[in-house]
């Protein structure tokens, strides 16, 4: 079921709209590396959704919806040679269910303090609604995986397709698709999508709780496929893909109350004028401003918008890009992250080259200008040549050197997703 929905999303992509803006091309200097190839059915993993994380030796860590063992896919690091290249190292490979593991895992990885791995795979488990996983490091080397809970089918979440949140206490916070209190307002009888935590238990085991179910009315948010934002007063923050008050989508807040009971807050509906169906996750400017991608549709805009906290309570929607046309990028599914400078850089599943059916997508760069404009730089465009990647839906992260580090879904030299670089 989820492996269909990277072709809908792109089928229903083509977008051309007349707005105001401001592109550039790369940087002179700005050059793409592929540091891995992912091969069809490998051991090593294919197919990459997700962005990466870094530890402080420089290496990276990800995961591949497919590859692997058995082909339901892997948790991977990456390491570097010290005479150059790359190294990758399969950390675990899923099972699938009727082995009791999970298969299929869209999201990203976080680490603990003690390093160890945590995230989610979203189908597998106890039912097929996929799994929360620890991956813990031993001293040879190897990995353990440790499967934190079996999402139910039901009342308590199924296909969790983000990775998850720590909190000071440890405990964990992430979505999933579907579950929930009851069937949706759009037939759907598979539930709207929860919010959960799973908190640990002195003596093992990690336990359960639902802090938000979204409703069938769908006025609250349906369908969330994003990962949650901690502020430091415990509260919640995330998108959905559907749903509101315009069934295009919320940026919501869950807000913490006593006893941990939580209150859902609509931040903002979209509208389709201003965006639409936001997949990705939201990050905090150093003000407690937030900003988002939304993906659009054939008849309703791409865009990086920015939602800014009114002193008297409230929030304004800026929309700070409108993504136009295939040269600049369309479908933008990953959120954005800063630079020191202050700022943005994303990626788009589509547009850029012509080499594929919609363009095989971009790296952009968003600089804020006087009186508030944004002026986008298109750092990459990846093509489809048998070498360079393909679709990336991945979240950059830098490293100390300023270097980005995405994943594409396809293309590469065996055509199943790559590991890249760029270097500014």
């Amino acid at each position: 079921m989820t492996n269909n929905k990277v072709s809908t999303k792109l089928n229903a992509a083509l977008l051309i709209i007349t707005v105001a803006f401001v592109v550039t091309s790369a940087k002179a200097s700005t050059t793409e590396q592929v540091l891995y190839n992912f091969k069809y059915k490998s051991t090593k993993g294919a197919n990459p959704n997700a962005g990466l994380i870094r530890d402080a030796a420089g290496n990276l860590y990800g995961t591949t919806m497919l590859g692997g063992a058995l082909n339901w896919g892997t948790v991977f690091e990456l390491s570097p040679k010290a005479g150059g290249g790359w190294t990758e190292k399969v950390l675990h490979s899923f099972k699938g269910q009727k082995n009791g593991d999970g298969t299929d895992p869209w999201g990203s990885l976080i680490f603990d303090s003690a390093g160890n791995l945590y995230g989610t795979a979203s189908g597998g488990g106890a039912c097929g609604g996929g799994i929360a996983f620890e991956l813990v490091s031993q001293a040879n080397g190897d990995w353990t995986e440790k499967i934190l809970h079996n999402f139910g089918c039901g009342s308590d979440g199924a296909e969790p397709l983000t990775g998850l949140t720590f909190d000071a206490d440890g405990n964990l916070y992430g979505t999933t698709y579907y579950g929930g209190s009851g069937s949706c307002n759009d037939g759907n009888a598979a539930g709207c999508g929860v919010v959960f935590e799973l908190a640990p238990q002195t003596g093992g085991g990690w336990t359960e709780t639902v802090l938000y179910s979204f409703s069938a009315s769908g006025g609250d948010g349906n369908y969330p496929e994003a990962s949650l934002l901690l502020d430091a007063s415990g509260n919640l923050y995330s998108t959905t893909t559907a749903g509101g008050s315009c069934t295009y989508g919320t940026a919501f807040e869950l807000i913490r109350g006593s006893a941990g009971s939580r209150t859902e807050q609509i931040l903002h509906s979209f509208n389709g004028n201003d965006g639409s169906y936001p997949f990705s996750n939201l990050i905090f400017d150093a003000s407690g401003n937030l900003y988002g991608t939304t993906s659009g549709n054939i008849a309703t805009p791409s865009t990086v918008f920015e939602l800014k906290a009114k002193a008297s309570g409230g929030w304004t929607e800026n929309v700070l890009h409108y993504f136009h046309n295939s040269e600049d990028g369309l479908t933008p599914e990953a959120g954005v992250v800063f630079d020191k400078a202050g700022n943005l850089y994303g990626t788009t599943l589509a547009g850029g080259s012509d080499t594929c059916y919609l363009g095989c997508g971009v790296v952009f760069e968003l600089t804020p200008q006087a009186r508030g404009s944004w002026t986008e730089k298109v750092l990459h465009r990846f093509i489809k040549n048998g070498k360079d990647g393909e679709l990336p839906a991945c979240n950059l992260v830098f490293d100390s050197a300023g270097h980005l580090y995405g994943t594409t879904q396809d293309g590469g030299a065996d055509g199943e997703g790559t590991v890249f670089e760029l270097k500014p």
